[in-house]
């Protein structure tokens, strides 16, 4: 009889959590296409200054939902980022200055051959290496892939860059800061629609498991090394994406742009916006790419706000700004991101 109650009750509570869980993924649901929508409104209202960094806003968060996915899903301390973002945006403008293709073209090639590089730089992990050692041998790519781009002219034309004309989509030029801006934010909400799915998924599932405890999950017998070779691999593709877009973008890809100091901002965007947080990605991007360069004006503010931001983050909100989103509004909250 006990049985058969707590059987029943456990039914009653099933049915009143299924409402509530369908509730908030209609609502998350909701919002990843409201958004995008009140972010076009508002495109279509500013200047064309403003729409440019819109742009890079949209950049910027490919590259940290990418880099999240290695950083806070799989637990992975690499900091590859910004090598993933070079390689897509030479890559790009390799195919279309040397071989003449047209942007739209190029943009799976960069994220693909961005995806290579990042299944090779997961080997290191894969071999035990962890932590902080990790960080470093990451690191020294970074300057690694620099010397490349400098020194590699026949390609990449050495430290002047490589200077590329407007983009173009199925023969129509994006000559506007708004048309590239229509584009990329169909761009980003398929991806970030498509590391969504994924992060629900049975892989992304994994990913968490390899992320809080590893030895846990090999000893379960789930194969830790393809989720790690995964999370590498999709990230490194994500960014890739974004090193293309990048490069249509600015026009202009040189060696300077992929410096360490460019992986210090995309690791502060991840810390300020919610480590292992989807939505906390496309925070952190928003507003460690638009609030400083709209400060460029005034010399070392947006140096100042950058480092102070990443001071206050740390010290009083340490899951991220995405974390008083979720406290204010709860029925946001994903599963990617731990609790408080």
């Amino acid at each position: 009889m006990s049985n058969g109650t707590g059987t029943l009750e456990k039914s009653w509570a099933a049915a009143d959590i299924a409402p509530s869980e369908r509730r908030k993924k209609r609502v998350r649901r909701l919002a990843l296409y409201v958004l995008p929508l009140i972010a076009l409104l508002v495109a279509c209202l500013v200047n064309p200054y403003i729409q440019y960094v819109l742009n890079l806003v949209l950049i910027y968060v490919l590259i940290t939902v990418g880099f999240n996915v290695i950083l806070g899903n799989t637990g992975q301390l690499a900091f590859a980022s910004v090598v993933f973002f070079g390689v897509g945006a030479y890559t790009t403008s390799i195919l279309i200055h040397h071989l003449g293709w047209p942007f739209w073209v190029t943009i799976i090639p960069a994220g693909l051959v961005s995806c290579l590089f990042a299944v090779a730089m997961s080997a290191p992990a894969l071999r035990g290496v962890r932590s902080f050692y990790l960080a470093m041998l990451t690191l020294a790519f970074v300057e690694l892939m620099r010397w490349v781009y400098v020194n590699a002219e026949s390609l990449t034309l050495g430290s002047g860059g490589i200077s590329l004309s407007a983009p173009t989509l199925f023969g129509f030029t994006l000559n506007t800061e708004l048309k590239k801006f229509i584009f990329f934010l169909i761009v980003v909400v398929i991806l970030v629609k498509a590391t969504s799915n994924l992060l629900r998924s049975r892989i992304g599932r994994a990913f968490m498991a390899v992320r809080d405890n590893e030895l846990a999950a090999a000893a379960m017998g789930m194969p830790t090394a393809q989720y790690v070779i995964l999370g590498f691999g999709w990230g490194g593709f994500v960014i890739g994406i974004a090193g293309s877009l990048y490069a249509g973008h600015v026009q202009l890809v040189s060696p300077e742009a992929f410096s360490v100091t460019e992986l210090i901002l995309h690791f502060s965007m991840v810390i300020v916006g919610g480590i292992g947080s989807l939505a906390g990605s496309v925070l952190g991007a928003a507003v460690l790419s638009a609030i400083p360069e709209v400060a460029q004006q005034w010399p070392g503010v947006a140096e100042l706000f950058l480092g102070g931001a990443i001071v206050i983050v740390l010290l009083f909100v340490p899951r991220g700004l995405i974390s008083l989103v979720y406290r204010f509004v709860p029925i946001l909250r994903d599963q990617y991101h731990g609790g408080d």
